[in-house]
């Protein structure tokens, strides 16, 4: 399986976490995305976006002011968070 790539050289933040974002959700799990940017704060952007995600940042490089990230998207859905719901439903005030 080939890595997708996107080139967001160019594109300050927040716009090259939103198209990662975009095209991580069009890929199976497990697929990697390499990422080419050049905004400086991509580093931290998508080092939160990972960690806030469940995507693995496998690697991040800078070269010639080219930084460089490989993500793995997750391999299932996040769980939904259940509201304050019991097994039986919801609650009825007293």
């Amino acid at each position: 399986m080939s890595d997708t790539v996107l080139d967001v050289k160019g594109l300050r933040c927040p716009l090259p976490v939103l198209r990662a974002n975009r095209v991580l959700r069009g890929l199976p799990p497990g697929a990697q995305l390499r990422v080419l940017a050049t905004d400086r704060a991509s580093v931290a952007d998508f080092q939160a976006f990972c960690h806030e995600t469940g995507h693995a940042l496998v690697a991040f490089s800078e070269e010639a002011g080219v930084f460089r990230f490989l993500i793995r998207r997750r391999a299932t859905e996040p769980e939904e968070n259940p509201s304050d719901e019991t097994q039986d439903g919801p609650e009825t005030p007293r």
